[in-house]
């Protein structure tokens, strides 16, 4: 059972959160012209650069849920406020999807100085780290399976929708049209060769650096573009009666679908977790995403087509969490042991090679299967 505030921080956290739930009580006085009264906050664990609590609506004017998330994200976070303003956008978009379609809570306010968001509660729904945490291998591949089924339908639901998506960033004032991880993974493709040989003597092949270069340039212009969350974390994932449901969109943007469903099968790469699935389960998943997406992308019923776009984008992802973590700060480290997945960055970043060689081997990309051996027999020494 989820600990109250009370029982589980301290007094600078209590009057953090009260801050929250004042701030909350003011923004949805003034979207609904009317008093609402705040109460009951509960802590739901946000990361160490976020408030997240729910609060029961004790007076309410209007007709809003009874139970709200608050969410609040730090000025010091990763994304900073950058990263806030496009979280609210594309939590602004995600709500003009029809309500089966849409891919996580509805957005109820959002205030931009505040760094707050206001969500609709998703009920005490598990999160996708437990399910994939459990023994029962049948049941795991029923949970990766959904998660990759609801990822299919988020891009077919948002394919052909960038425009709008472009002219919620233009009204909201300081959100950048940019994808912010493309900075990341073009600098990651530029310098990994270099870490790779200074750090563990491994020397890259053109042909690899080049399927690098490929799948940076998913998160460019052109390619398969829906809109993608990118910055998944089993964490950051409810299973509740409606389904699969995504949280946390600070990295939401339009970009090729295929990265969306490689970043599970290379085992969340920018999250410090682990999670290793059989070539039985890794086929089912990539069936079940694909069923969802060939009505829009129908070049992906072609296995050479697919499975090529994998090798390069799950290639990227690896080399980004070799950037990230191959010399961890301080902070990744501490931030290892959070759910039921997390692991230390070494253990995290060897899992991922390890999985890219079986993957690799499986799309017949030789190149990089060859390169992916080499670096964890590296970094196994």
């Amino acid at each position: 059972m989820t600990a109250t505030l009370i029982d589980r921080y301290q007094d600078g956290w209590q009057k953090a959160v009260e801050t929250v739930v004042q701030a909350a009580e003011r923004l949805l006085e003034k979207r609904t012209g009317a008093g609402v009264t705040l109460a009951d906050a509960v802590d739901l664990g946000g990361s160490g650069n976020s408030i997240v609590v729910r609060v029961r609506v004790a007076e309410n004017p209007f007709s809003l849920p009874r139970t709200l998330v608050l969410k609040q994200v730090r000025e010091d976070s990763g994304a900073g406020l950058e990263g806030f303003r496009r979280e609210v956008v594309s939590y602004k978009f995600a709500n003009s999807l029809i309500g089966s379609n849409r891919p996580g809570p509805e957005l109820i306010a959002s205030d931009i100085d505040e760094r707050l968001l206001v969500l609709a509660d998703l009920g005490d729904a598990p999160a996708m780290g437990d399910l994939l945490a459990r023994r029962d291998e049948a049941e795991v591949t029923r949970s990766l399976v959904a998660l990759t089924q609801a990822l299919g339908r988020m891009h077919a639901n948002t394919f052909g929708r960038e425009e709008d998506y472009i002219a919620l960033l233009k009204r909201n004032k300081g959100a950048v049209a940019v994808d912010p991880l493309l900075g990341q993974v073009t600098e990651a493709a530029e310098k990994v060769p270099a870490l790779l040989a200074d750090r563990l003597g491994v020397t890259v092949s053109a042909p690899v650096v080049d399927a690098a270069k490929a799948g940076a340039q998913m998160f460019g212009p052109g390619g398969l573009r829906a809109f993608t969350t990118a910055d998944l974390c089993p964490d950051n994932i409810l299973v509740n009666e409606s389904g699969v449901k995504f949280l946390d969109y600070e990295w939401g943007g339009f970009r090729d679908a295929v990265l969306d469903i490689s970043y599970v099968l290379a085992s969340f790469p920018a999250c410090l977790c682990t999670l290793r699935v059989d070539q039985e389960q890794a086929r089912a998943m990539i069936d079940a995403w694909r069923a969802e997406v060939t009505g829009v992308f129908p070049q992906l019923r072609d296995d050479e087509v697919l499975l090529g776009r994998l090798a390069d984008a799950m290639l990227i992802w690896t080399w980004l969490s070799t950037y990230l973590y191959l010399v961890p700060d301080a902070d990744q480290v501490r931030a290892a042991g959070t759910h039921e997945l997390a692991v230390s960055p070494a253990e995290a970043l060897a899992n991922r090679w390890r999985i890219l060689v079986d993957f690799a081997e499986g799309l017949d990309a030789p190149e990089i299967a060859a390169h992916a051996r080499e670096v964890v027999a590296a970094l196994a020494s």
